[in-house]
């Protein structure tokens, strides 16, 4: 234990140099008594396998990470932009230009805080979910306490990660199958014509429990209809996204016809969705980077329960920063997809582990992420 508080006192300042790449970097500092610093910088997070889904593939996600010091403390945060959302690199960077540091004196005032970021602008939720994750992460370890235990939950309790397999031929989809040997549960991309192939490549390897993604792919109501019966016969436990988000009259029509739980993920892009997301859906996806951070997925989450509907706590492609802060309240959530930073291999940070599929929080203060170095 005192050999990983070393590591991160005396190694944080010589891994952010190492992962501190030659893009954008900007900080802002306050001066005076009680000084404080915000700084941030790209770092391209790369993956194991081309990342496919109905509507992009990636090699690379980048991302910004950010770090906040006060009173000889340093916290971090994370954003994973997704165009899907309308943000992108540069809109995190233009976003943090516009922060007022001062706004940031006392990280307990988290609702204060949230305020604020919300009156910059609109939308850039990563962008104001790095700034949150970064409060948090502060807060305990001003307390010297996990987060975890601030949140009041028991870590014993995490759900079950799946593993994602994205949209592939069907010869690298069963390569990939083989390599997620150890997670007990799978969660497939789908949305595109060859799904049945797809699927058919999956279970020619396995018989484990699946829980499939379609991303919006599937554009008409029948469609949606006539893949998810089919799906019901391959021991899938339940459909993510399997329209547009749009379409909500639509996917009451659907949800009226099968048997199958569906979930939202891209159709609640805030707290304000959810009344209307319940009338459609069975359960929802909580993204802390979708969301605008811990603050706002909490609420979600209360919200949620409040509609009788299931939770799941998903992710982007993200580091350990990100992806440890969403462990942090899976105990609060029925399922969870937290496998970002184990489907990349230049994870910049190590936080909570994932042990085939089991996510393992440490009882560092704060988020419990520490410099690679």
């Amino acid at each position: 234990m005192e050999r990983r508080k070393f590591m991160y006192l005396a190694g944080a300042s010589v891994a952010m140099a190492k992962v501190n790449p030659v893009f954008s970097l900007g900080s802002i500092s306050s001066k005076g008594k009680g000084k404080m610093n915000f700084e941030y910088w790209r770092y391209d997070l790369k993956l194991k396998h081309t990342f496919t889904i109905s509507r992009s593939s990636r090699d690379s996600v980048p991302v910004m990470l950010m770090k906040f010091e006060k009173d000889g403390i340093t916290a971090y945060g994370e954003a994973s932009p997704n165009a899907r959302y309308n943000e992108a690199p540069n809109t995190v960077e233009a976003f943090f230009k516009k922060v007022d540091i001062a706004k940031l004196s006392d990280p307990f005032k988290l609702e204060d805080i949230n305020d604020y970021l919300d009156s910059i602008a609109p939308g850039n939720t990563s962008a104001k979910a790095a700034v949150d994750i970064a409060m948090h992460d502060w807060i305990g370890k001003k307390l010297g306490i996990p987060l975890y235990k601030f949140f009041g939950v028991d870590k014993s309790k995490t759900p079950i990660s799946t593993f994602t397999i994205g949209i592939d031929t069907p010869d690298v989809i069963e390569q990939k199958v083989r390599e997620a040997a150890n997670y007990p549960i799978l969660k497939i991309k789908v949305g595109l014509p060859n799904d049945e192939e797809i699927i058919k490549a999956v279970r020619s390897v396995t018989n484990k429990p699946l829980r499939v993604d379609a991303n919006e792919g599937w554009k008409s109501k029948e469609e949606a209809l006539e893949r998810i019966n089919w799906l019901a016969t391959q021991n899938v436990e339940f459909i993510e996204q399997p329209m547009p988000a749009s379409q909500i009259d639509d996917i009451r029509w659907l949800h009226e016809r099968v048997k199958m739980p569906i979930i939202a993920d891209e159709a609640i892009e805030s707290l304000y969705d959810i009344a209307e997301v319940a009338t459609a859906y069975d359960g929802i996806n909580v993204k802390v980077q979708k969301i605008g951070g811990l603050t706002k997925s909490r609420k979600l989450i209360y919200a949620a329960r409040a509609h009788k509907m299931k939770i799941m706590t998903g992710c982007m492609i993200e580091s350990s920063i990100g992806i440890t802060s969403a462990v942090q309240i899976s105990p609060l959530t029925d399922w969870t997809d937290l496998d970002g930073n184990v489907l990349i291999n230049n994870d910049p940070f190590v936080g909570a582990e994932n042990i085939d599929g089991k996510l393992l929080l440490n009882d560092e203060p704060g988020l419990g992420v520490l410099p690679r170095s």
